[in-house]
């Protein structure tokens, strides 16, 4: 469908428009409180296909939340339908619990194939029940037993449970540095609690890192950061967990976001994409962690057929069509796009990310002050240099406000980062140029009337 096909606000016929009501009066009066997406995006998706939604009023929307990074290849993409469609027809279980089965041969064929080398070689896999904390907790129940150990050891920003050191993301370094200081600092914290300095916090089971941190908004780790962590933890026999529920098949520009750094993790925690748009959870670790006893940590969703298959269908197409250095290219350009957009609004703080997981930043432009910075634009007018932008207050209301006119404008955008000020862009793999062009349009045009009605 061509994107000038895609209508922010065409008219609805007066019934379309009293079912998508009703739909969203029930939902609320229904459902629980802790419903999060509903509220923001008060839309009744119907149909959908790629980048495109379509509301029950009729109004067709731009997909960049897609399912929270699960849908690689979009919504409805003709392999994972066709793939999904055989196991329909071919009268195989749709649940097989942890039996071997031809499904699931193939999905951990296809799986290994991808892998870091230094892990793929001595790899096994661990199906966990259908949700992404399931293959977190999975990993760090595996973690304890092959170690002993009980604590975790965890970064600020991120999701994940255990002791939490400070954490260097893209500027946003919890000491305030930036740049080599603000990886170092953060890594000789780590070794302190890892060498036991801290007090009350012994050696822990597993180091736990998101290579790009969801929660954070996007904002990639720096590859040295990443390497000095890799080597702190395999100096003390410390198991690396690297969760890539958000940041696998492609989404990066690598395959997996490990391999920009050249890590190797011990164990990897994966989800979202690899199920091809159904629930699927599995962790991937070395060989020798595999302690576990039979039944040592059972469950009864694991074998989630249709999963596989569709998958299987994500993960080869993935590869097969490069679409992890697509998303590497693209999002460059989408990138250098939203800088400068940075560099025209003054409400827009920093932009980052890496392949097609973007995050643009809004802060508190009122809060810089001029006199302390002498630079200029030619003009007269003091210019905001990129490092005063860093230490200017999140402003959460003017992001809320980016996403409501993103909204407005047939764009669907997500929330994160510090004081979730962070615009997050997670468009599929499958993005045409057009659709990248006019989702930049339609958030430009966003940011600027929010700049407009909330400027000083």
């Amino acid at each position: 469908m061509p994107v000038n096909a895609l209508a922010h606000d065409g008219d609805t016929a007066p019934g379309a428009r009293a079912a998508h009501e009703g739909i969203l009066r029930r939902q609320s009066a229904r459902e629980s409180a802790a419903r999060t997406y509903a509220r923001a995006l008060p839309i009744v998706p119907v149909r959908a296909r790629g980048l495109t939604i379509e509301g029950a009023d009729g109004r067709r929307y731009l997909d960049c939340l897609s399912g929270d990074g699960t849908l690689a290849l979009g919504h409805n993409h003709p392999v994972v339908l066709e793939a999904i469609r055989k196991v329909l027809d071919s009268g195989a279980p749709l649940n097989a619990l942890d039996l071997a089965t031809p499904l699931k041969d193939a999905f951990v064929t296809e799986l290994f194939r991808t892998l870091p080398p230094g892990l793929a070689d001595r790899a096994r896999v661990r199906f966990c029940g259908p949700a992404d904390t399931d293959a977190l907790e999975t990993a760090c129940r595996l973690a304890r037993a092959a170690t002993g150990r009980t604590g975790l050891l965890a970064f600020t920003g991120a999701g994940d449970q255990g002791a939490h050191a400070p954490l260097e993301a893209h500027g946003r370094c919890t000491f305030g540095v930036a740049d080599e200081a603000g990886a170092d600092l953060p890594a000789r914290w780590a070794a302190s609690l890892l060498d036991g300095t801290e007090p009350d916090v012994p050696l822990p089971a597993a180091v736990i890192v998101e290579p790009v941190p969801g929660a954070s908004g996007a904002a990639p780790e720096p590859d040295v950061w990443l390497r000095r962590l890799r080597q702190l933890s395999a100096d003390r026999s410390v198991p690396l967990i690297a969760d890539e529920t958000r940041t696998g098949v492609g989404r990066t520009g690598a395959f997996w976001a490990v391999q920009h750094s050249q890590v190797t993790p011990d164990v990897m925690v994966l989800s979202k994409a690899i199920g091809g748009s159904l629930p699927l959870s599995v962790v991937v670790y070395r060989d020798d962690l595999d302690v576990w006893d039979p039944g040592g940590h059972a469950g009864t969703f694991p074998g989630n057929q249709l999963a596989m298959a569709a998958g299987t269908a994500t993960l080869a197409h993935v590869r097969e069509n490069d679409l992890a250095e697509r998303a590497a290219d693209l999002g460059a350009w989408m990138l250098s796009r939203l800088q400068g957009l940075a560099g025209e609004s003054a409400c827009v703080g920093q932009v980052w990310g890496r392949g097609l997981m973007i995050g643009l930043e809004l802060v508190n432009p009122e809060q810089w002050d001029s006199d302390d910075s002498p630079a200029g634009d030619g003009t007269g007018a003091p210019t905001m240099p990129d490092t005063s932008r860093r230490l200017l207050p999140a402003a959460s209301e003017l992001a809320a406000a980016v996403r409501r006119e993103c909204l407005r404008r047939g764009l669907i955008v997500g929330l994160g980062g510090r004081h979730t000020s962070v615009v997050r862009l997670l468009p599929p793999l499958t993005i045409t140029d057009e659709q990248a062009a006019a989702v930049l349009e339609r958030l430009a045009d966003a940011v600027v009337e929010v700049a407009r009605c909330h400027g000083p």
